[in-house]
């Protein structure tokens, strides 16, 4: 007989994309699944085979969305607002559902407290989905933070203080702020990269499970054009960079490589001026697709795009905006599957790209971490673990 599972998520695609793998292998097993997210990821949360339930009708007055989502987890404050308003926006209708419903299993992303404060709250059995790398104290420390982002931290603290009070009031057993951001050693847990990627792999227990990246094939081919090819993207949503842009089409207008420079849809491809005949502009890609013909990727270093790099065993230039970028970006250099921007400058610029072209080890690194990746259970392991924990019922 099927199992019922529950999916909680968090309004962002770098959360989202990854479960889908996971609720498509669970569905074609015959288990039923349902999802709860926002509309604006129904189509793809449906055609994974799972029941979609938004939540936009019961968080109208906190409204999360996409980008406002895209800032948990970089602004302590806001993000235990956030986290804290939609829980307590969300409980009565989900603790009715739960009733109903009788789950035998709840898996909330990393970042959706809701899911698991609900599971923990109507003790339901719990798996936590990690898109990021998973958080404990050694592997938080390479997750360097500036002395502004402590600062702002401290600041922030009353705050976070006042909200983690007010999930204690409504029945959650919140402690602290590491309750929301890690699990503990006893807490299921699957994490979307391999062993050999994620710091520190040998300090968390066996109730981690690290799946591997979940890779999506690419929609289409496109033609090279020249024998080496550089893809530049900031990702989606910190990517407001017109000088930076810019800069980068000064230092790889005159090179022999062919550039192709995704900007997304706040900047317009007259903004940038007239473009050298090697470089081509758009506000977005299919990024499979592109990568499966790049030899160097110059990234933001969001997760996904990491993974989708090293899969395709492209080596990085690495340009970080946020902490947890920078976590990222830090594990790639310390792999030497990428070398750090040092400054954002057409010359800066030019001499990274080139020598990530010019030394044939940082592609090789790349390349071990994609074979790392393939040795990994990917969307089967996660169903597993998932089915494990429902057996434990």
């Amino acid at each position: 007989m099927g199992k019922k599972i529950v999916f909680f998520c968090i309004p962002a695609h770098g959360h989202t994309n990854p479960t889908l793998g996971v609720v498509r292998e669970l569905t074609g097993r015959g288990h039923q699944v349902w999802y709860y997210s926002y509309l604006a990821f129904r189509e793809q949360i449906e055609e994974a085979g799972a029941k979609f339930i938004a939540c936009d009708e019961y968080d109208a007055q906190q409204k999360i969305t996409p980008r406002k989502a895209a800032r948990v987890g970089k602004d302590l404050a806001l993000s235990t607002r956030i986290l804290t308003d939609t829980t307590l926006s969300l409980d009565a209708k989900v603790c009715q559902d739960m009733e109903r419903l009788a789950p035998d299993c709840i898996v909330a992303d990393s970042m959706a407290v809701w899911g698991k404060a609900v599971a923990f709250k109507m003790n339901i059995p719990f798996v936590s989905s990690t898109t990021t790398f998973a958080f404990n104290r050694c592997s938080a420390a390479i997750m360097k933070q500036s002395p502004w982002e402590l600062f702002a931290m401290l600041l922030s603290m009353p705050g976070v203080n006042r909200n983690i009070r007010r999930l204690k009031e409504n029945g959650f057993p919140i402690r602290n702020m590491l309750d929301i951001l890690q699990n503990d050693e006893n807490t299921d847990t699957i994490v979307y990269t391999s062993a050999q990627f994620q710091p520190c792999a040998d300090t968390f227990s066996e109730r981690y499970a690290f799946v591997g990246p979940s890779i999506r094939p690419a929609r289409k081919r496109i033609k090279k054009k020249r024998e080496k090819l550089v893809y530049i993207s900031m990702g989606t949503v910190n990517n407001n960079m017109l000088r930076f842009y810019k800069n980068c089409i000064t230092a790889l207008g005159r090179t022999p490589f062919q550039v192709i420079l995704s900007v997304g849809s706040r900047i317009r491809a007259e903004d940038l001026g007239r473009l050298p005949e090697n470089i081509s502009v758009f506000s977005f890609v299919d990024q499979m697709a592109v990568l499966m013909e790049a030899d160097v990727f110059l990234s933001h270093c969001g997760m996904n795009s990491v993974n989708e790099s090293l899969a395709c065993r492209v080596p990085l230039v690495l340009c970080p905006q946020t902490a947890e970028q920078r976590g990222v970006a830090a594990r790639v250099a310390q792999l030497a599957a990428g070398l750090p921007l040092k400054k954002k400058t057409p010359g800066a610029i030019l001499e990274a790209v080139n020598r990530v072209m010019d030394t044939p080890s940082f592609a090789e690194n790349a390349a071990r971490i994609a074979q790392g990746f393939a040795k990994c259970s990917g969307a089967k392991g996660a169903a597993d673990k998932i089915l494990l924990v429902c057996g434990e019922r």
